[in-house]
């Protein structure tokens, strides 16, 4: 199992103080809470392989979580657009993957407020983070959304780095939404409630 690499210091830290708490202190229990806490954190971070799916003109999800709306939307760098929301509990995978091959030509922070993520309003009033990719479809955003438990949105990309299809481009800690906008002529394959997978859930393709 791989993990993320943001997690490593936590992982690290954990660790240590587990053997030490065990080999040092004349009580079991502390070393156990200790051990405890790094089985969580490292379930927190993992972060697998995933397989994009074969075909061309497609789009895949990318975020684990369920999809919580569907709705036309319009952004200055898409302009007209099909926006896809997915909420992320704190059991998901919290790696987030680029939906498609593009070179990343917008980012913009937004510091805001940490309402639950799963609620409408959280994409216009929570912090979050943008990522616009220029593809070969048109403009692609990403938005991270901080959501009630999320404490920091992690975004690795800078304005001219190109993404491959599924590559890991940031993920956010602890519960939260991640919102793509996606061309309007896309053909969706998916609908709201349904489970999806990042890098690896087949979320609609380009209209011929």
């Amino acid at each position: 199992m791989k993990f993320a690499k943001d997690g490593w210091p936590t992982i690290g830290t954990l660790a240590v103080l587990a053997l030490l708490f065990t080999a040092l202190l004349p009580w079991l229990w502390p070393g156990m809470v200790m051990f405890v806490l790094l089985g969580f954190v490292l379930w927190f971070y993992r972060d697998p392989d995933r397989v994009f799916p074969d075909g061309e003109n497609i789009f895949v999800s990318p975020a684990d979580g369920k999809v919580v709306e569907i709705e036309p939307a319009s952004h200055p760098f898409t302009g007209a657009s099909l926006k896809v929301g997915i909420f992320m509990n704190a059991f998901s995978v919290h790696v987030n993957r680029a939906p498609c091959e593009g070179t990343v030509e917008y980012l913009e922070y937004v510091p805001g407020k940490k309402i639950a993520a799963f609620a409408p309003k959280a994409s216009e009033v929570n912090e979050r983070h943008y990522v616009g990719l220029r593809t070969a479809h048109g403009p692609v955003l990403l938005v991270q959304i901080a959501g009630l438990l999320a404490r920091r949105v992690v975004c690795r990309v800078k304005r001219g780095d190109v993404l491959s299809a599924g590559e890991r481009y940031g993920m956010i800690k602890l519960g939260s939404k991640v919102d793509i906008y996606l061309p309007s002529d896309v053909k969706l394959s998916i609908k709201v409630g349904d489970n999806v997978y990042a890098g690896e859930t087949f979320l609609g393709v380009m209209n011929k």
